[in-house]
């Protein structure tokens, strides 16, 4: 298994001197001593190897761990100048550099982890002073120039470095220690700056590594004035506080935490499904080494850090796993499935408990053990296979597994499932949860892009942002995370309408030309979101509704026109059935075989997924295959490539026939996750269709609420609105938003009253205006 920039070995991170050595030398970086710079190298180490909690699932993850390390350690060479391992040949700007220093990291962490299989050995411990001097001669000195990724050596090769030796630092003179840290030095002097461009000020997760990099080189070598850059850079001391990673930005894109809760990195990427983990991760690192020394982040600081998980994370985890459309290129990872980073997240909230107090350890405690109950799919207290997924620096390991029992051993109460319908203007995502499902859309705008595919990642991204409806169900945990990427069929993702032929050459973050995108919050259980869709080569248009309710999601598309020539579709499911996955599909009572053209169905439901209900005359294909595909087909990255092992997965597509060249075509249904057939065919009693045109897509709630996008000034029953805007009309009051986020302000009339509803600077935000 290759190893990724971030990702090298799950089972771990450095280790702790071991048990045997402390019985002959006394440790230079006791977790007991007053000495500031020790209690940082010794807290640093902790989050690498634990705390020694003794359980049978930490006996079993060092039992596999051990397991690697010993296979690394005895393939490992370090007599004579060749590579350590025959694999990963030496050289300048080698791509395997990264994971050279991820295997002896790996070795490092059995050999200073009581109880691993290496722990204590002096032979190891001769290997691994060998195999520092060794690539540090060959590969990684401050002689070296950049070549290739620039991560490699600011951030990706300096955690794993001091990963090692924070392990072995007890057994390393001060001149050694120096030596090997000096290209860290090099490379990560200023943190707040990128080395091989100094024009370039780090922002976000870059930062925030480079900062607690800083932090921990400066204890290992006594340089207090390198700590206290690296504290500094949290909040960008040097530069005014322009780029500080805990500031809250408070407009569309650009890179950092947003004030609604976004986390935008690369400046239009949605990311707290990985860079945002990355940043908190750091963070919570930092905080826990410079606890209760005179670096410790003031109080006020560390509110801000501990607030992050809830607004900005927790919304977007289901059962343990992150959701698909905050993780950019990384959901084409094999390495980094929605639940590993999922754990990551879980790992750095429980190292952010155990500096909290009272409410806020409560409910950082709480979020963790919620994660943890419902992470069935991949449990978070197992680590099976070490190669298979490796966080680096991102803790998750045995501390992860030790941390977490310390945690549910004291009265924590996992935080309950509460429903919730959110909208974050800032990054374009929104997110609808129920008691028994939750849903996201993936889209993008002239603010957000359609997708992120760079570095050899993201291979069939092409319409991961054309307007997906991502579902969530409690009997599916594992549905995007089960070789979902390499095998499903990228032009039909659900939700989306695409054209069929050729998909054309991938960009690397490409905006749309629609700056229409985005939705109204009624309340905790029920909004809109729209979305002015044009491909990307500008030949297909569609004006595209989602309107969320308790029940399920009813889909509205309108004014699809297409000047290619291809065929259009618009697919209302592609789901992933598994392995040989089994369950009868129904349409209007009848069972549907394998493959079948349904001409205008009212209903169709989906064993263990679901029910449809077409809403208007629709002709649909119902398409059961199997489908094969390998990660390297998606990814091909230098150090995060998949496997070329083949996967095959059998998939439920249902998708609406556009035919070719249509002009202003619609479409019209409801999914309802986890609905019975008896409840699919009953929900038509939820809602009425009030509109469904390129000018306005409204829907009518059994309660009488009215949800609608407007895409231009226009009228819908009893509203009427000045220009663009989504809106929810109740008994006593009004919610408005401004998709476009253009607008100064949307005039309404409603029940014979106009107001005026001011919109300059809210960014998409749902403005509520009372009736009474």
């Amino acid at each position: 298994m290759p190893v990724n920039r971030r990702t090298a070995l799950r089972g771990g991170a450095v280790a702790a001197a071991s048990a045997a050595l402390a019985a002959t030398a006394r440790p230079a970086f006791a977790a007991s001593s007053a000495d500031p710079l020790k209690k940082i190298v010794a807290g640093y180490r902790e989050l690498q190897t634990g705390i020694n909690r003794p359980s049978p699932e930490r006996s079993a993850a060092l039992k596999n761990l051990g397991r690697v390390a010993k296979s690394y350690y005895d393939s490992m060479t370090v007599s004579g100048n060749g590579p350590l391992w025959t694999d990963l040949p030496l050289g300048p700007g080698s791509d395997y550099t990264t994971s050279m220093y991820a295997r002896l990291r790996a070795i490092a962490v059995d050999w200073g982890t009581p109880g691993g299989t290496l722990s204590g050995d002096p032979k190891v411990l001769d290997g691994i002073k060998k195999a520092l001097e060794l690539i540090y001669a060959s590969q990684y000195n401050p002689q070296v120039g950049e070549i290739g990724n620039w991560y490699t050596y600011e951030i990706g090769v300096p955690y794993y470095l001091l990963h090692t030796l924070v392990t072995v630092a007890d057994q390393l003179t001060a001149e050694e220690l120096a030596r090997y840290v000096s290209p860290v030095k090099r490379f990560v002097g200023n943190p707040n700056l990128r080395a091989n461009n100094p024009k370039v000020v780090e922002t976000g997760a870059n930062r925030a590594d480079k900062a607690l990099i800083s932090i921990v080189s400066g204890a290992l070598t006594g340089d207090t004035a390198w700590i206290r850059t690296g504290i500094d850079a949290i909040t960008d001391v040097a530069g005014g506080g322009a780029a500080s990673v805990l500031a809250k930005l408070d407009r569309a894109a650009g890179d950092g935490f947003h004030a609604d809760g976004s986390f935008i990195q690369h400046d239009t990427i949605p990311y707290p499904g990985h860079y945002g983990i990355v940043l908190l991760t750091a963070l919570a690192g930092t905080i826990h080494v410079t606890e209760d020394t005179e670096y410790a982040l003031t109080d006020d600081l560390k509110q801000k850090v501990y607030a992050l998980v809830g607004d900005t994370f927790a919304p977007f985890v289901y059962a343990g796993a992150l959701m698909e459309p905050v993780r950019g290129r990384m959901l084409s990872r094999q390495g980094e499935t929605a639940h590993d980073i999922g754990h990551q997240l879980t790992v750095a909230t429980l190292v952010l408990a155990r500096s909290a107090n009272g409410t806020v350890k409560a409910e950082l405690s709480g979020l963790a053990a919620k994660w943890i109950k419902e992470g069935t799919y991949a449990p978070f207290l197992e680590i099976p296979d070490p190669e298979r997924f490796a966080p680096g620096p991102d803790l998750v390991a045995t501390p992860g597994i030790e941390f977490a029992q310390d945690m549910l051993a004291g009265p924590v109460r996992p935080t309950p499932i509460v429903a919730t319908h959110r909208i974050f203007g800032q990054q374009d995502r929104m997110v609808h949860v129920t008691e028994g499902w939750s849903a996201s859309l993936g889209v993008g705008s002239t603010r957000i892009s359609r997708y992120e595919s760079i570095n050899g990642m993201n291979l069939h991204g092409w319409h991961v942002g054309d307007g997906v409806l991502y579902l969530f169900l409690p009997n599916a945990k594992g549905h995007y995370s089960d070789a979902y990427w390499p095998t499903v069929d990228p032009a039909l993702l659900p939700g989306t309408t695409a054209k069929a032929g050729p998909p054309g050459p991938l960009a690397g973050t490409p905006l749309t030309t629609k700056a229409h995108v985005g939705g109204v919050r009624w309340d905790a259980r029920h909004g809109a979101y729209a979305m002015d869709f044009v491909s990307e080569d500008g030949s297909l248009s569609a004006r595209k509704s989602w309107f969320f309710t308790p029940a399920g999601v009813v889909c509205l598309g309108a004014g699809i026109t297409d000047t290619s020539g291809q065929a259009v579709r618009t697919t209302i499911e592609n789901r992933n059935l598994g392995e040989n996955g089994r369950g009868t599909l129904l349409a209007d009572a009848r069972v549907v075989g394998d493959s079948a053209a349904l001409h205008r169905p009212r209903w169709l439901h989906l064993d263990r997924v679901g029910g449809y209900v077409l809403l208007d005359n629709a002709e649909v294909t119902a398409l059961r295959e199997d489908r094969i595909g390998a990660w390297r087909d998606v990814d091909t990255g230098a150090n995060t490539k998949g496997t070329t092992t083949p996967n095959t997965r059998r998939y439920q597509k249902l998708v609406i026939e556009h035919g070719a060249k249509p002009v202003d075509a619609k479409y019209a249904y409801a999914v309802l996750p986890g609905a019975s057939v008896v409840g699919t065919v009953a929900s038509a009693l939820s809602w009425r269709v009030r509109a469904n045109t390129a000018d306005v897509q409204a829907l009518r709630l059994w309660d009488n609420t009215l949800l609608a996008n407007f895409y231009s000034a226009g009228t819908v029953d009893e509203v009427s609105v000045s220009g663009p805007a989504s809106v929810a009309l109740g008994r006593d009051s009004l919610a408005v938003s401004d998709p476009t986020q253009l607008q100064d302000s949307v005039r309404v009339t409603v029940r014979r009253r106009t107001v005026e509803v001011p919109l300059k600077d809210t960014f998409g935000a749902t403005k509520v205006v009372p009736l009474r």
